[in-house]
């Protein structure tokens, strides 16, 4: 099978995935093919993870930018390169300025954690200079591309160049010779595309059976929005949470590729992510950023048919895509973990100033499970009463619609707090 896109560029192509793993060598790793257990279990069907979290930098981005810089000629390298990226794909064009001895200038959205802003430095010392400006990817990205063609730097894409994905793609080429068995399904996380347009590219020329299926956040699903589209769109607004793959649009090579090559796209919301982020954690022992845990994430819940049966034999392949996750988001992850999985609810309790209140509503409405994890009161002397945001723990899910009863029963006024509210931005 030809896969080919020659209606865009001739290197994007099987052959220019082999020349880039070539071009690479030893200067990356490989990482691991591991078995999920859980998964495994959850799926009745064997799952890997590419551990990609643990390539150069974190992140599989080192393989295209190192692909890209390292083709450019004596001349090019001489006025420098220049890049946008959420953190991950500066790390990567970091390491390939430090190994080749190019001046780099890196321009980062605000949101990008701190542990990425350190690590990009680390990596790159002094070849690279980084650049803090826009909110999103895409803002960040004008700016690099006004840099670049006032300076003559060159401007290195995080996803859509030739060059780029078939550097991604390489990961394919990796996976597809470690797996011990057939892979049936690769899950790849999407956010401009660089990566899914790479391994789609391999996959399906080295077996067109394989299914590949990309997942985007369901408050950045550019690639879904180009499809509907006819063409790459920019979104109205993007969740900059999943900030790996918060991309407001996708490119043109990418679009093609994904539009011929690749058999679904799901979104996940980012609550699941973090769900994956914890068990990965406190499971596998991985230290996923938001991205990493996208395709796993996936595969457990949000790709119907995907195993679960005894027939299912057939491998699948989830994409670990980086571990650059700040340790201090912990605290913000498991408090999306649990309000998606149901278990945390948040209500506005308006209680009576006078004296037994709060002990009615202790005794009364709260059942002998459920924990109080927040509480801000704060009494006004002149009101006869005053309202108080609560916090509360469920043992499960399930026990929700018996506590709505039981406040609905008491002679208090209480409000539940949609996940939707502007009252949430005081708690999330």
């Amino acid at each position: 099978m030809s896969v080919t896109i020659a209606l865009m560029h001739a290197d994007l192509s099987p052959a220019a995935i082999s020349a880039a793993a070539e071009r690479l060598g030893t200067t990356i790793r490989r990482t691991p093919l591991e078995m999920s257990l859980r998964l495994s279990g959850d799926l009745h069907t064997p799952v890997y993870l590419k551990r990609e979290d643990l390539q150069m930098g974190r992140s599989y981005k080192v393989r295209g930018a190192y692909t890209l810089i390292s083709s450019l000629s004596d001349a090019d390298r001489a006025h420098g390169v220049a890049c946008a990226s959420a953190g991950n794909h500066a790390q990567g064009v970091a390491f390939a300025c430090r190994q080749l001895r190019i001046k780099g200038r890196v321009f980062l959205p605000t949101t990008t954690p701190r542990q990425k802003r350190d690590r990009i430095q680390d990596i790159g010392g002094p070849w690279v200079e980084q650049v803090i400006t826009g909110v999103t990817f895409d803002q960040s990205s004008e700016a690099a591309q006004r840099y670049a063609a006032e300076s003559g730097a060159n401007y290195v894409p995080p996803f859509d160049d030739p060059r780029t994905i078939v550097g991604q793609g390489t990961v394919a080429k990796e996976l597809l010779e470690q797996a011990g068995e057939k892979v049936g399904t690769i899950i790849v996380p999407i956010g401009g595309g660089g990566l899914i347009s790479g391994i789609a590219l391999w996959a399906k020329h080295v077996d067109p059976s394989i299914r590949v299926i990309g997942v985007e956040p369901a408050g950045a699903a550019s690639m879904q929005a180009a499809l509907r589209s006819g063409g790459p769109v920019a979104l109205e607004q993007v969740d900059p949470f999943v900030d790996g793959t918060a991309v407001g649009k996708v490119g043109q090579y990418t679009f093609e590729v994904v539009r011929e090559l690749v058999d679904d796209i799901v979104s996940v919301p980012a609550g699941a992510v973090c769900t994956e982020m914890l068990d990965l954690y406190q499971t596998e022992g991985i230290i996923a950023e938001p991205s990493g845990a996208l395709a796993s994430a996936a595969a457990r819940r949000y790709i119907p048919g995907l195993g679960r049966t005894s027939k299912a034999t057939d491998a699948i392949v989830c994409i670990v895509s980086g571990g650059n996750n700040d340790v201090s988001r912990y605290a913000d992850v498991l408090e999306r973990s649990l309000i998606h999985e149901g278990v945390r609810h948040y209500f506005l309790v308006t209680f009576p100033q006078q004296p037994g209140a709060l002990r009615h509503f202790l005794d009364d409405t709260l059942g002998p499970d459920d924990d109080i994890v927040l509480f801000e009161y704060t009494k006004k002397t002149n009101r006869e009463t005053g309202p108080a945001l609560v916090g509360i723990d469920l043992a499960g899910p399930e026990a929700l619609p018996a506590l709505l009863d039981r406040m609905a029963a008491s002679p208090l006024a209480i409000e539940k707090i949609s996940p939707d509210s502007p009252v949430f931005g005081f708690v999330l």
